[in-house]
């Protein structure tokens, strides 16, 4: 067995969702999911087929998001994941949850915009993903200042009243 560490490629403030599903039927049902969630919705996705054919099968409403899922789907090469990316302004806690309820996810390793490395191990089977390493260590604890602005923050984008 072999360890990778594959980075998303990706511009700095683009949100993605990276997961594990089962079925051929996920580039559709997570389609739907995300444009019944959001109408409106930009995103591209992907999902790498594990059987059959093997092919990077995708979808989407907006086409950079769409070349961005594909080609990152391409880079991991690991079996029945997706990955989804949102257009600028579209942001993943607005769909997770539709993605999580879509039957035939099993599992999200993140969500994020932040600097993302996956890592993969690869057999003579083929890759799957083993975890991913999301943003940086803490540089600190939070303190009160810290609190203050969190709370204005989350307020201010019109996440908590």
């Amino acid at each position: 067995m072999e360890l990778i560490v594959s980075s998303i490629e990706k511009p700095e403030s683009t949100n993605f969702i990276l997961g594990q599903s089962h079925f051929i039927k996920t580039v559709e049902d997570l389609h739907e999911a995300l444009v019944n969630a959001v109408p409106g919705i930009a995103f591209g996705l992907a999902f790498c087929e594990a059987s059959a054919e093997r092919l990077v099968r995708w979808s989407g409403t907006d086409e950079a998001m769409i070349e961005l899922a594909k080609q990152n789907a391409q880079n991991l090469g690991a079996g029945h994941s997706f990955i989804i990316f949102l257009g600028e302004g579209f942001y993943p806690i607005n769909v997770l949850n539709a993605i999580k309820q879509t039957p035939e996810v099993c599992r999200i390793f993140c969500a994020t915009a932040n600097h993302t490395q996956v890592i993969i191990a690869e057999t003579m089977q083929g890759r799957g993903i083993l975890g991913v390493i999301d943003g940086q260590p803490p540089a600190g604890v939070e303190d009160e200042d810290g609190i203050a602005r969190r709370k204005d923050l989350l307020r201010t984008i019109g996440y908590k009243l």
